[in-house]
């Protein structure tokens, strides 16, 4: 599920360097417009490579899952104040 993820950014990310890169390497003497415009392209694929990279997978256990301890959960949802527990 990581590995997956880690790679759709790389992905993304390397895409955005060779967009940036070869917009003023040599685009920007054939267009100049062209080039502002792959850098605006560039520009968006940070955010979505990290809106990706941080994706909850149907995998993925998070933080307020059950761990299948009874004893840590009841302790964490107390604290969570999910469920009160008179004694």
């Amino acid at each position: 599920m990581y590995a997956r993820r880690r790679r759709a950014y790389f992905l993304l990310m390397g895409g955005c360097l060779v967009l940036f890169i070869s917009a003023w390497s040599f685009v920007r003497l054939l267009s100049v417009e062209a080039a502002v415009a792959m850098c605006v392209v560039a520009m968006v694929i940070p955010p979505v490579a990290a809106m990706i990279a941080n994706r909850r997978g149907p995998d993925d256990r998070w933080w307020d899952d059950p761990s299948g301890d009874p004893k840590s959960d009841e302790w964490w949802d107390e604290l969570d104040g999910k469920r009160r527990h008179d004694k």
